[in-house]
């Protein structure tokens, strides 16, 4: 059976990333508007080289740290928006929890949690109104932790609890939220960071970015409150 076709405008932060690329292009091919937040110059000269400049596509510079920045991505939405994809976070490495900066303890929180609440909470007015679809990226570590990444992990279960949250407070307003759980993306950087690994045993962005657009469209409409596995055969 085909896939169903996006409509409307779907909402990403962290397009100019190796899986946010991924995301853009299954998203434009599958009939969305997209607007895609962008942070540098060279992020988004790097996106355009690779994708050209697209019928459906939209970037908008929007600094989530901060509300103003969450506040100016949402505006920049005209028309329906039926989908927001929180793309943006970050990953630190290093001692435990007694040996790492408390800083980037913070950082990681300020990534992966505080970006997407931001946008979340300033897209949710207008997902209301039509119901919609959130999208965010948690990490298998989050279920399964790891030493030496205290701060990303804490981040991105809190992250799983305000998905959950979200699909419970907004349930009754057509709002879904959903995450997925990648194991390792095989993505540049981290070959580079591994270059020993099993790269095949991973998951590419191109096959998250199918599982995205299908929590997304109304093929997963019954689906809300999913902490979704993307493993890959690295599981």
């Amino acid at each position: 059976m085909e896939a169903s076709r996006l409509d409307g405008t779907v909402l990403v932060s962290g397009g100019t990333g190796a899986l946010g690329r991924a995301v853009l292009s299954e998203l434009l091919e599958s009939g969305a508007r997209v607007v895609s937040t962008w942070m540098s110059e060279r992020g988004r000269d790097s996106l355009l080289d690779e994708l050209g400049e697209p019928d459906g596509l939209q970037l908008v510079q929007a600094d989530l740290s901060g509300d103003e920045g969450a506040a100016a991505a949402a505006e920049a939405v005209s028309g329906p928006l039926t989908g927001l994809v929180n793309l943006a976070g970050g990953f630190a490495s290093g001692g435990r929890l007694h040996e790492a900066p408390p800083e980037e303890f913070e950082r990681q929180i300020e990534l992966n949690l505080m970006t997407a609440m931001r946008l979340t909470r300033a897209t949710l007015p207008k997902l209301v109104e039509g119901g919609g679809s959130v999208v965010c990226v948690g990490t298998k570590a989050a279920l399964q932790p790891f030493s030496g990444a205290s701060g990303y992990i804490v981040a991105k279960a809190a992250l799983l609890a305000l998905v959950r949250s979200l699909a419970i407070e907004y349930r009754d307003d057509g709002v879904r939220a959903n995450a997925i759980l990648p194991s390792v993306i095989d993505t540049p950087a981290n070959r580079a960071a591994m270059p020993n690994a099993d790269h095949s045993s991973w998951v590419s962005p191109a096959e998250i970015a199918v599982v995205i657009r299908f929590l997304l469209s109304a093929d997963s409409a019954p689906v809300s409150g999913a902490l979704m596995p993307v493993y890959g055969r690295a599981g």
